[in-house]
């Protein structure tokens, strides 16, 4: 590299995001994965060896996807090819192929591709990896925020191994903030910056296991705010929190959270917890969804989990459903939130569903008979003639209706009870 070069790349290194630059470059400084990269794990004795699979990194936004990706890069003796799945294509993947197969067979050297956000290609467009993958020529690492089971071609998944990754704990977050505060040569150091422990604490916990969110709040914080006379930067409370500025949650409308959430709405209105099926609701109506889909939801609720245990349930969730349509958000979150205490705080009863779950196996399974010809209509004379309507008892002849006892089902369900 000449002197240009390191120029350059020196003031690329300074301008680039705090985050960016206090990245851990060894195993000792990376925090929060113990679960899959600690000591005496299979991925830490894989990558001390040298011998690292291709494989899934999944875990929300924030947790160290890129930078595990960069370590693995730092302890082994392969080429190194960092990707983005959001600003390149097929077309790239076969160029580095091609130069991958070339590290190989004049360099013997494999050749790493860290696919960021790999979920952005397309289940068809992943194909492109497939037999790179399966002859060794490239050791893949996927890296994204989305389930691996919905989002990664199932051939291709069939050949990585999938690490999760969790969301940073805040004593981690506050860990890497007190060290980028500290870090005169990477990190904010070299500013005399002054914040108090309670906000640095305050911070790590706003982060939402998110050490990225944290460390770019925390550098807006600092270049926001006055130095003193003794040149002292004083971060205050206010300016962290604007540095912040949650405009939006961890929520994906399309996504796993999104099943995750509602998942959890329903089984604490299930369980009777009305505190915890508000809180759900409340994350879900936040985050942007659509209320029209919450109320649909809730009404099936009232007759899968309520029933005829109180009918009520299904009157009111019809009429939120309405007012969501009427009102629209954010009028009509009280008009749901109603709606969800009531199912929460209502007896609860499946006879309903289980009731219709088995006739819906019986019809999977049995035979499809005819209807009884008793209970046929025969409007016309060939129709009496065949047989149809012969024999049915017409109940309101009858004073007792036990006396108009006759068979309803076909002869093979003939008794077959489904609700009682």
């Amino acid at each position: 590299m000449d002197l240009f070069s390191h120029k350059q790349e020196e003031h690329r290194f300074r301008s680039s995001p705090l985050a960016d630059r206090v990245r851990p470059k060894d195993f000792g400084d990376y925090l929060g994965q113990d679960q899959i990269i600690g000591p005496g794990t299979v991925l830490r004795k894989a990558i001390e060896k040298d011998e690292v699979p291709s494989m899934i990194l999944w875990g929300p936004p924030g947790t160290g996807k890129t930078t595990l990706a960069h370590l693995i890069a730092q302890k082994t003796h392969a080429h190194f090819v960092h990707f983005s799945a959001v600003h390149n294509g097929v077309k790239e993947v076969r160029e580095i192929i091609k130069e991958a197969e070339e590290q190989q067979k004049f360099y013997q050297k494999r050749t790493i591709l860290f696919v960021d956000e790999i979920h952005r290609f397309d289940k068809r467009q992943q194909d492109a990896f497939l037999s790179s993958v399966e002859n060794g020529t490239i050791i893949l690492i996927g890296a994204t925020t989305e389930n691996p089971s919905f989002e990664i071609n199932a051939a291709l998944l069939s050949r990585c191994r999938v690490f999760v990754l969790m969301a940073l704990t805040s004593d981690h977050i506050e860990t890497i903030l007190k060290h980028a505060l500290k870090n005169e040569k990477k990190g904010l150091g070299n500013l005399s910056v002054s914040i108090s422990d309670e906000l640095i604490t305050f911070l790590a916990q706003a982060a939402n296991g998110d050490v990225r969110t944290a460390l770019n709040a925390l550098e807006l914080a600092v270049q926001s705010s006055e130095a003193s006379a003794n040149g002292q930067v004083c971060v205050d409370e206010e300016t962290i929190k604007q540095a912040l500025q949650r405009t939006h949650l961890v929520y994906d409308r399309a996504g796993e959270e999104h099943y995750n959430i509602i998942s959890a709405l329903h089984k604490s209105m299930r369980g009777s917890d009305a505190n915890a099926a508000l809180y759900w609701l409340g994350r879900m109506l936040e985050a942007g969804e659509d209320p029209l889909y919450i109320a649909r939801r809730l009404v099936r609720f009232a007759s899968e989990d309520i029933g005829l245990a109180d009918p009520q349930a299904l009157v009111q969730t019809i009429a939120s459903y309405q007012a969501a349509h009427f009102l629209g958000m954010p009028e009509c979150n009280v008009c749901l939130a109603q709606s969800v205490l009531y199912l929460a705080k209502a007896p609860k009863s499946n006879a309903l569903y289980t009731a219709y779950m088995a006739v819906q196996k019986d019809i999977q399974e049995t035979p499809t008979e005819p209807v009884p010809l008793h209970l046929r209509n025969a409007p016309t004379n060939l129709m009496k003639n065949l047989g149809y309507s012969k024999g049915y008892k017409y109940t309101p002849d009858f004073e007792n209706t036990n006396d108009a006892k006759q068979e309803y089902l076909p002869p093979s369900l003939k008794n077959r009870k489904y609700f009682s």
